[in-house]
Order: C-alpha cells, then structure tokens, then sequence
C-alpha cells in the first residue's frame, strides 16, 4: 500500500513535502525534487531547514495554522504553496505539510493577457477614431468589422455589412476583398464606387495572416470624389491661365539622345540672351515645350508668357489678336479700343507658333516690332514701345517658303538669329522608353491607376513606327492603352496598345476611313456630307499621329483651314 501511496505522490504535478514533529523531512517527491532541484535522497531525512532556507514548515508546527495560495519565490521560479498542519486522532500536531507548484507561466501568460488587453483598447481607439474608411472580412470573405469613417464614406451602417459578403458594398466594381483572398497578395489603388450614393473611391487591401494561415482581410477606403472634383476645377483653371504663365522647364523635356541634349543645350544658351529664338522641328516635336522652358531659365520668368497659335486664328483677326485695336478700328470693335497680345507681354514673352501660316501683311508688322520695338494697334497711328521677348516656332520649310515668295526674306533674317532644330521622334527611338514611362507616371496621376512597366512586346511594336505625330503621337497611343486597361493590371501590354497608322505620303490606304451610317431616314444631304468631312478629317489626322502640317497637305487643304475644321466639328486629339 504505501509503494502505491509513493507511486502516486511522485506522479502528481505539485511538489510536495511533509516533516515530521521535529522537522524532519519524511517526505519529498519528485516533483518537489524538480521545482526545488535538491535531490530526494539528500532530503529525506535532514532537518527541513538545512534543506530549504525560507521554508516555513516549522512555523506551521509551532502554530498549528494554515496557509493557502501563498507566494513565494523559489530560485528563479515563483511558486504558490499551501501549507496546513498534519494531527492526530487527538488533535495533537504530529508534522506538517506543504504543497506547491510552479506559477511562472501562468504569471506570465496574465501579463501577456493584460498587455493584449491594453493593446487591443488602443487599436480600438485608433480603429474608430481614424478618418480612413475601413472594413475587415474573415476568411469566407463575411463582413466582420467596420469603423464609423466607413459609415460616413459609404451610407452603409454595421446592420447593412456585418454578417453580409464582402460585395455588399459594391455599386461598381470588383470586390478587392475577394481578390485578396483568393491570391493572397495584397491590392493597391482600385477604383471602386461604393454605397447606394455610389462614392468613388481609391481602395487598397492587404491579406490578414497568422501563423502562415489566412484569417481574412483588411480593406481602406480613400474617397476620391471631391479631388476629381478639384482636380476638374483646377483643369479649368489652367486652361484660362495657359496663356499666361510658362508651365515647363528643361526638367520636363525627357531624352537621353544626343540630338536632344544638343537641342537642350543650345535652347538653354539661348535662354540666358535676349536674342530672337525660332524653334524648328515636325509638329509635336516639342516645340512648345522648348519655348516655356527658355522663358522659366531667363531673366523674364517673373514676367508673362502669352502664347499664340497663328494658324489656329483667322486672317482677318489675328492681327488685331496680335497688335490690339482702337476704339471704331471696325464695326464691332470695343468701345476704349483693346490690348493685343504683345502689349499683354510686355516685358515678357510671346511664343508665336506656326509663324509660318501668317499673312505678308501681318508679317511686314511684325517685321517692325523686331526692328522697331513698337507696335501700332489697328485703326491707330500712334506707336507703342514695348519690350518683348519673341519665341517663333514653325514646322514649315521657311527657306522654301522665302523662294516661292509666301515669308519675307528680311522677316526670316529677323527670325533666324538663333536657330534650335528639335528632332523628330523617328530620329531618336532610343528615347521612346523614358518618354513611355513618363506619360505612364502622368497619366497615372490623371486617372488615379498604379501602372509600372511596358512589356517588351509592346515596346517593340511603338519602335517600329515611324511616328509622324512624334512625341504627341506617342503620348496619345500610351494614354488610350492604358484607358484599355483593365483598373488592377500594372503592365502595359501588346493587346493594349491600339493600332498606329504608318505614315506614307505617297501612298495612303483609304479603306475603312469612312464609318459613316447613312441608313437614317432623317438625315439631310447637307447632315451626311458633313458628318463625312467630320469622319474624314478626324481619320486623316489619326493616320498622321495628329501631325496637322502633314493631314493638312493629305487633305488637299491649308493648315489655316484644318484649324478651322478642327474647331468647327469639335474634333479632338
């Protein structure tokens, strides 16, 4: 019976050890043994204060009290012990007892519990106080928390998500808790609306894991609908600024090739002289961006730059555009007379492009204001000094133009003190990558995407064209693919990119140029062959990267004319 009694007390987890009336140890399992690491045969036997130095054993004999859930320390460990006296039949004590067990862990674990507790008010607090709509979904992609700034974004309250499929939410768009949880990779910036007010918004997602496991998601909603607001508000704001301030510096012109870097070079030389700049080069070669650039890094950058298209105005009015009028000049014109454009510029710049397409009496004026420093409104007789920075830009042969009398040989002399040749895109392939990756970071601005990289395949495809548009071309071709793209795909791709018509001026292939439908019974001839020269002018200027010198010479037609059309039905790039 007492082998059983010792198999027993050296099976159990507490440690126990029991003296006798003296204080003798006749007691010590294994389990005190191990918590105590005194060893049971040194034990029995010996005075219980020779073997555990703080016990309190004797006390307990002395007193014939009780101690329970006592603490105490036991060389590195912490222990919880109970104490009790042992009697007789008599009541008389004959030993004592005490029984205890290791409480480290368990301290340990309560300290953690108490510290996840604390935590977990703190993200509570941050959870709800913060403006960022947030959502949370387990793994089956069920609502499962929801903060009050996702209420505000989306109308939706926790009686209409929690419980519910994480495409509650959804008025349009593809849930990005889903894809997390299928792909187990985190979504950034997808384009959603959400809420019954259908709320666009920027949503960005990340997979919750424990241990390696999915648990679910978490979700953060940036309402976008106000800075789309604002971003239209400051588009219109900049259209009415255009033609007043300079925009770009030699910061924005992208290339590495050595035929920009000289144009670069010489532009910023140019810069720094009050001399008379042409930009030659193809239509959206850049010309414009040139003359903004020379205007920031002179000494007129404080002052306006005014910018004027030559051919996009009429004969009959750019000259009063150009050099403003007196009051009764012509019938309509404005009571107190008006400025012109080079008065406005003063002490400024004036970029006037496509000088070429001016008339030879609009020239013989300008010719004046180079030689003369003074304008002389129309309908007046009394000369203006101005002072005035002139930046002429053309795509046209000037020196063919001089020999067939259409430009004045002492205007082009004027003109031509500081010659910058900016080359075509044709000319300079290598620089098609960085420009890609440049409209790819502009437009992913404007559109709110997140694309990264073109595929070499597509790359390949844009090298191979001869880019009569240049670099407006290109900037076009990289902001319909990625229109074409789908709101989670980071890679420009081949599929994407649209077809780009090669440019041939012998040899122009007219098939499915006209997409007219004339099955309506209520159209007019007059209607059909309008909207035919509308699909004409507008397919002729795609086939030619929207280069308009060349659609124009395609079309039989003077640039002045094609700016007039252009207007007329509204046609955009």
């Amino acid at each position: 019976m007492r082998k059983e009694l010792e198999v027993i007390l050296n099976s159990t987890h507490d440690g126990m050890i029991a003296v006798n009336k003296d204080g003798i140890i006749t007691l010590f399992n294994k389990a005190a043994e191990k918590l105590t690491g005194i060893n049971m045969d040194y034990a029995l036997g010996k005075p219980v204060k020779e073997v555990i130095q703080n016990t309190r054993l004797p006390y307990i004999l002395k007193t014939g009290d009780l101690e329970l859930n006592r603490q105490q320390d036991l060389g590195n460990i912490k222990i919880i012990t109970n104490r009790m006296p042992v009697k007789d039949e008599k009541g008389q004590i004959i030993g004592a007892v005490a029984v205890f067990r290791d409480i480290t862990e368990i301290l340990d674990l309560a300290a953690e519990i108490t510290n996840l507790k604390e935590i977990q008010s703190m993200l509570e607090g941050v959870f709800n106080s913060t403006q960022d709509a947030i959502s949370v979904v387990d793994k089956k992609g069920i609502n499962v928390m929801i903060n009050p700034a996702y209420t505000e974004l989306t109308g939706l309250s926790e009686e209409d998500i929690i419980g519910q499929p994480a495409t509650a939410d959804i008025a349009e768009g593809e849930s990005i808790h889903m894809k997390v949880l299928k792909t187990k990779k985190p979504v950034k910036n997808a384009r959603l609306k959400v809420g019954p007010n259908k709320r666009e918004v920027l949503a960005t997602a990340a997979p919750i894991m424990v241990d390696g496991e999915l648990r679910g998601s978490v979700g953060v909603l940036h309402d976008v609908s106000e800075i789309i607001k604002l971003n239209k508000e400051l588009k219109e704001a900049k259209k009415l600024i255009r033609k007043l301030e300079a925009k770009y510096t030699f910061d924005d012109i992208v290339g590495n090739n050595e035929l920009i870097d000289l144009a670069i070079e010489k532009a910023k030389k140019a810069a720094t002289t009050p001399a008379t700049v042409i930009l030659r080069g193809e239509s959206g070669t850049g010309k414009e961006l040139f003359a903004h650039a020379i205007h920031n890094e002179s000494d007129r950058k404080f002052n306006q730059f005014v910018r004027v298209n030559c051919a996009a105005i009429s004969e009959s009015l750019l000259e009063s555009e150009l050099f403003g009028y007196e009051e009764g000049a012509f019938t309509g014109a404005k009571k107190g007379g008006k400025k012109g454009l080079f008065e406005q510029a003063n002490r400024g710049t004036i970029f006037l492009d496509e000088i070429g397409e001016i008339s030879l009496s609009t020239q013989a004026k300008l010719l004046r204001v180079l030689q003369e420093k003074e304008i002389v409104r129309v309908g007046g007789t009394k000369p203006i000094s101005i002072d005035v920075r002139i930046i002429a830009a053309t795509n046209i042969d000037l020196e063919k133009a001089v020999k067939e009398g259409k430009f004045r040989e002492d205007l082009y002399y004027r003109l031509n003190v500081f010659p910058i040749y900016i080359p075509a895109l044709r000319y300079r392939k290598d620089d098609i990558y960085p420009l890609v990756l440049h409209f790819i970071k502009k437009f992913n601005q404007e559109y709110g995407r997140s694309i990264t990289e073109i595929s070499e395949g597509a790359l390949r495809i844009l090298k191979k064209h001869d880019w009569p548009g240049n670099v407006r071309e290109l900037e076009n071709v990289i902001g319909r693919a990625i229109i074409n793209m789908k709101h989670n795909e980071t890679v420009i791709e081949e599929e994407y990119i649209p077809k780009i018509y090669h440019y041939s001026e012998k040899s122009i292939d007219l098939k499915d140029d006209l997409e007219i439908n004339f099955e309506s019974k209520n159209m007019s001839l007059k209607d059909v062959i309008k909207n035919t020269e509308r699909q004409f002018i507008k397919n002729t200027l795609k086939r030619f990267g929207f280069n308009k010198t060349k659609a124009a010479k395609a079309l039989g037609i003077s640039i002045r004319s094609l700016y007039y059309k252009i207007d007329k039905y509204g046609i955009e790039e």
